[in-house]
């Protein structure tokens, strides 16, 4: 069986997502399969997309809800999912080859696919359903916090995120050191009460989610947010540029 690192550094890289502002548009689950199609966990195979039971991996999902309340009112909540890089992540112990292992450096969890087996014991231990199994391939995969991103030293600083972040048309996500009480994500986990997904599970997820605002809210718009920076004005079609300039990153 595999162990969780017995010393690890105080650095927990992960993802904040703002559920207030999430608009469910599936970008952050595209971006996230173009680049790893290609990157540390390539490929992510499709069996049959088009057809009537169409197969594939996909390290982000996102799920929508409608929310109704007492008084007739109703609107729909996106919740996009993925690993949460947990710090007492159950799919590491149970995994029998060392496959499934946790970073001590900055405590992503990786698969090690020379070394899986396709046993799936650690799909069944993850109590958030996040490990996506190959069936092409016999291998269990996960997201990697584009772990082949974010330490590429060829990139901008302001780059090295990971693709799900930098493709976000709303700002809705965040990458940084949530180990650190005075980083960025941190702060912004502190000023709108982010919290666990399951902490009954005991898991101790890295990932934190922030909680939809009130609908009746005045304020409900002054969150923090990414702002949209050097983007060209000038004629009709801007949207569509500064979504072709995401991408193209």
């Amino acid at each position: 069986m595999t162990c969780l690192p017995k010393h690890p550094s105080q650095k927990k890289l992960g993802l904040v997502i703002d559920l207030d502002i999430c608009v469910g548009c599936h970008a952050c689950a595209v971006n996230c399969k173009e680049w790893n199609t290609g990157g540390h966990s390539a490929p992510l195979t499709d069996i049959d997309p088009y057809g009537a039971e169409p197969l594939g991996v996909w390290f982000n999902r996102v799920h929508s809800f409608e929310i109704v309340k007492e008084n007739g009112q109703s609107w729909t909540l996106n919740f996009p999912k993925s690993c949460l890089h947990c710090d007492d992540a159950p799919c590491v112990p149970v995994c029998p080859t060392g496959a499934s292992y946790k970073r001590s450096e900055d405590g992503i969890v990786l698969v090690n696919a020379d070394y899986c087996i396709g046993c799936k014991l650690c799909s069944w231990a993850c109590p958030y359903g996040a490990r996506e199994f190959d069936t092409d391939q016999g291998v269990m995969k996960k997201c990697t916090l584009c772990i082949d991103k974010i330490y590429n030293e060829n990139l901008e600083p302001q780059y090295r995120v990971p693709a799900c972040v930098s493709t976000c048309p709303s700002g809705a996500r965040s990458f940084g050191d949530l180990g650190n009480p005075n980083s960025d994500v941190s702060k912004l986990v502190e000023a709108r009460g982010g919290y666990d997904l399951m902490p009954e599970q005991g898991t101790k997820p890295t990932n934190k989610y922030l909680p939809p605002r009130p609908r009746n809210d005045e304020n409900e718009h002054n969150g923090q947010q990414m702002k949209l920076t050097e983007i060209d004005t000038d004629g009709a079609n801007i949207i569509a540029r500064w979504v072709d300039k995401v991408l193209s990153r």
